[in-house]
């Protein structure tokens, strides 16, 4: 059931655009992240949900209802910023009662809710606290708990994250799945962390220069991308520019890079197309390996990551190339002559 509905919003500051055409259907208690580069428009789009930017076109509807004009204050939509704002002369209990009470909620009524708020995010023996005695992850809580305290209809989060160590930020975004399966409240995070946006989000919209260009789940983005931005924008990727043709019979085949392989291509037409081989999807070998595509390399490095290597390889064109191996037995010495190799079903045609 599509509870947010964001239709064809365009936004120009002055003769600039920062938004083209923008469209998303948010399901009802779906997570959805916003995902792109700085300048790709994510956070614009994310004021413009959040009512403190105007759209220059287009719309925005919540559960049918046109919200596109509203101000802040109407939308019951719940934020949490990016330096978590919290009042500095304020107690936990304050903070998080602070907009209870601007609503009018009666004083049992708030220190139920704040209770139960505390509860959610595990910071009850910190009630009393000012902001200055917590660590940022504990800060972080108590505002994600604040903009949850009087049930938003969304819950926005500008890059909630940034400012953690890579280590509480794992533990935090686990902790705020679980929040978010709990609830069941529509969740839009805006960030830049690919293995964030994939590891928390239902669904992710990936931005560049003020378009979406590709909504979709993180399997699909991965394994799947529609557009050679999201492939190589979404984790590590090899990508082989070449041609495409089709047979009598309707079957595909791809040439590059002195390789030619038969493909399912769908419906796609003859003519330049990208394929793309994840590094995962490379093995490599001192000899050619039977049923692949087999291409001679030449390692130029490697680093070491304890389970596995990852391989910067060069082709005979002269291409760089990339690879995961194990580690287990060492790894490929500089200078060494490999066969890098891949299965067909494993490439995907992009663009």
């Amino acid at each position: 059931m599509t509870s947010l509905e964001i239709r064809k919003i365009d936004k120009f500051y002055g003769v600039h655009q920062a938004l083209f055409d923008v469209s998303l259907s948010i399901g009802k208690g779906e997570f959805v992240t916003l995902l792109g580069p700085s300048g790709s428009g994510k956070t614009t789009l994310l004021k413009i949900l959040a009512g403190f930017e105007t759209v220059s076109g287009g719309e925005i509807t919540l559960d049918g209802r046109n919200i596109t004009e509203l101000k802040p204050e109407a939308r019951n939509f719940g934020l949490v910023f990016q330096g978590y704002a919290l009042f500095p002369h304020m107690t936990v209990r304050e903070n998080i009662a602070y907009p209870l009470k601007v609503r009018r909620m009666p004083r049992d009524a708030v220190a139920t809710r704040v209770r139960e708020m505390l509860d959610l995010v595990q910071l009850a023996r910190f009630i009393d606290r000012k902001p200055s005695e917590l660590s940022g992850g504990q800060q972080q809580r108590v505002a994600l708990a604040r903009a949850l305290a009087f049930r938003p209809d969304v819950l926005l989060l500008d890059e909630p994250m940034s400012a953690l160590d890579k280590k509480l930020r794992v533990d935090l975004q686990e902790e705020l799945r679980q929040i978010h399966q709990t609830l069941g409240t529509t969740f839009i995070n805006v960030t830049h962390d690919q293995e964030e946006a994939m590891h928390m989000s239902d669904r992710i919209a990936v931005m560049n220069h003020g378009r979406i260009e590709q909504f979709d789940t993180a399997f699909a983005l991965y394994r799947h991308p529609g557009a050679r931005f999201v492939a190589e924008f979404i984790g590590k990727s090899n990508i082989f520019p070449g041609e495409l043709t089709r047979e009598d019979g309707g079957s595909a085949i791809f040439r590059a890079e002195g390789m030619e392989m038969r493909l399912d291509a769908g419906s796609r037409t003859p003519g330049a197309a990208d394929l793309m081989v994840r590094p995962e999807d490379v093995l490599l070998g001192t000899a050619p390996a039977a049923g692949r595509v087999n291409l001679p390399a030449e390692v130029l490095g490697s680093t070491y990551s304890g389970d596995r290597a990852l391989y910067a390889l060069k082709l005979a064109s002269g291409r760089a190339l990339s690879a995961y191996g194990a580690a287990r037995s060492g790894v490929h010495p500089e200078g060494a002559q490999v066969f890098a190799s891949f299965s067909p079903e494993d490439a995907t045609l992009i663009g």
